[in-house]
């Protein structure tokens, strides 16, 4: 995924533009390729603002977010249950085949971490 042009850049193109500048020729001024300047004048048109849009996918979204309240529920249950445990419970319950790892991302996203004391593992949940 790209990076968002920096602000000061940003309301330059703007700036450019709002004096009559064609976007092409802000794009030549400021070695940027001229799709930058549309998209960025056409999100400050519409939105009033020189700030970037969000980047990133919505949280919630994704293969287990519809299935989050299910898994945290196990795991504050059972909070020495494994990853390939879960993944076999969550798709016996749900349907959902998930990789161990993508359920072990899933939860420290959560806020979920992983403890280990004298061999025994346990989730414990971030403070």
């Amino acid at each position: 995924m790209g990076k968002a042009c920096s602000a000061d850049l940003r309301e330059r193109l703007v700036r450019e533009v709002e004096a009559g500048e064609s976007r092409r020729g802000a794009a030549d001024r400021f070695a940027v390729a001229p799709s930058t300047v549309v998209r960025v004048y056409a999100w400050y048109k519409q939105s009033g603002s020189i700030e970037p849009k969000k980047q990133g996918r919505p949280p919630g979204s994704g293969k287990l977010g519809p299935h989050r309240d299910v898994i945290l529920e196990h795991v504050k249950r059972t909070p020495d249950i494994t990853m390939p445990e879960l993944a076999a419970l969550l798709e016996a319950k749900c349907g959902v085949k998930a990789d161990p790892s993508t359920i072990s991302k899933f939860l420290c996203a959560a806020g979920y971490t992983y403890k280990s004391a004298a061999g025994v593992g346990t989730r414990a949940q971030r403070r």
